[in-house]
């Protein structure tokens, strides 16, 4: 019977669920949840022969530089890791992403310059992310989408001098924050955390170290306090014009819009064009200083001045142009669908589906006319040509150039 008590014993103290490595010390808590003690211990590593079975690990205030891509997997059921306190610079991606389970996170007072976000996109029970008294530059834009469970986020003491637009959208447990302590430049890119701010139910901790520190004129002001005068969303309102094209072989007709925009800083002007064969997006001039047309980008003459030239404008160029107006606070854009008609009853040629077709009480506007981007619907521009004689021996019509007539309609969704 001793030798069988013995054996059992042996099995006993080497079975998975009480495997303890020696550095540390392991119990099991109340809960039933297996606890491995590892902290104060001047580890180097992560000690090897853990329990599959440990839900808490504790490695705090360890020398701890590197976290591999495997150091974890013998822990695969954690709940709680505690990493604080240690000299942790890199964390190889994949080294968190096979624990699913995880809900407290704790990476603080370690050197990452860096971290692994993409491993988060795992972590969907996340409750707690503590990442303060780091060197972390920047948070990827979406990197904490999807932690729907996250209720404390630290991430102060850190060198992040900006946050992307939406950082904490996507969070809705999430009840404190931590900010404090970063080099904040608070340029219009960050004048979102401050309306955030406002807004939200989450409680910014320590707000009022949560400090700007650039640029000069703001500098050691709360970043909730940005003045809301520097940084005005944009506005856009589209005009056109026509006139008869640069005489050629074509002798057709120039369509020119111009967006005029404002707001603070001043917006960049940005097209979107689509028509029945194309979509070109123009993102800045296509006309030189000089006055000349950029490389491939002679159909669409765009200026600095926000203006958009179509020279001999035809059937081809006929769909949707987009003055898109962007700045650091937000974008504003407002479109004018633009169709050619070669009738000389302009109501014959209005879409059939406009409900101010061939009305007398019907919208139309003259050269130059605004665009009013708060109106309902798109704006529909119909250029006309008059027809004159035809060619001989073509069968095909000559238009006169200058001779134009401009309807406007309302195009309701």
């Amino acid at each position: 019977m001793r030798p069988l008590l013995g054996v059992l014993a042996l099995v006993t103290l080497l079975s998975p669920g009480l495997a303890c490595p020696a550095p540390c010390s392991c119990s099991t808590k109340k809960n039933g949840r297996l606890l491995a003690e590892c902290a104060y211990r001047e580890l180097r590593d992560v000690p090897r022969g853990l329990s599959p079975n440990v839900t808490i690990l504790t490695l705090s205030a360890n020398r701890l530089g590197r976290l591999g891509r495997a150091s974890l997997a013998e822990v695969p059921e954690l709940q709680s890791l505690w990493l604080g306190y240690n000299h942790i610079s890199s964390v190889e991606p994949g080294a968190f992403a096979a624990l699913p389970h995880l809900k407290n996170l704790d990476l603080s007072h370690n050197r990452l310059a860096d971290f692994p976000w993409q491993d988060l996109r795992n972590l969907s029970a996340l409750q707690i992310l503590k990442l303060s008294n780091n060197r972390l530059a920047a948070v990827p834009q979406g990197a904490l989408a999807g932690l729907r469970e996250l209720r404390s986020l630290w991430l102060n003491d850190n060198e992040l001098a900006t946050l992307a637009r939406g950082t904490f959208e996507g969070l809705p447990a999430l009840a404190q924050l931590q900010l404090f302590h970063n080099p904040f430049n608070c340029s219009c890119k960050l004048f979102w955390l401050k309306e955030w701010a406002h807004d939200t139910s989450v409680v910014l901790s320590r707000a009022g170290s949560t400090l700007c520190a650039a640029p000069a004129r703001l500098r050691g002001r709360p970043v909730t306090d940005i003045p809301g005068a520097l940084c005005v969303p944009p506005s856009a309102q589209l005009t056109y014009l026509s006139g008869p094209a640069a005489a050629g072989p074509r002798d057709g007709l120039t369509l020119t819009l111009h967006c005029s925009v404002a707001g603070s800083p001043p917006p960049e002007i940005r097209w979107q064009i689509r028509t029945a064969k194309r979509r070109v997006d123009i993102h800045g001039p296509t006309v030189a200083r000089d006055g000349g047309a950029k490389a491939g980008r002679q159909r669409f003459l765009a200026f600095k001045n926000g203006t958009m030239a179509i020279p001999d404008f035809g059937k081809e160029d006929e769909g949707t142009y987009t003055c898109v107006a962007v700045n650091d606070v937000g974008t504003r854009d407002v479109s004018v669908n633009v169709a050619l008609a070669g009738s000389a009853n302009p109501a014959e040629e209005l879409p059939r589906d406009d409900p101010q077709a061939g009305h007398p009480g019907g919208h139309s506007c003259a050269k130059g006319d605004e665009l009013d981007p708060s109106g309902m619907g798109e704006k529909l521009v119909i250029v006309y040509r008059v027809a004159g004689q035809a060619r001989s021996g073509a069968g095909a019509r000559e238009f006169r150039p200058g001779i134009l007539l401009l309807a406007l309609g309302l195009l309701l969704w």
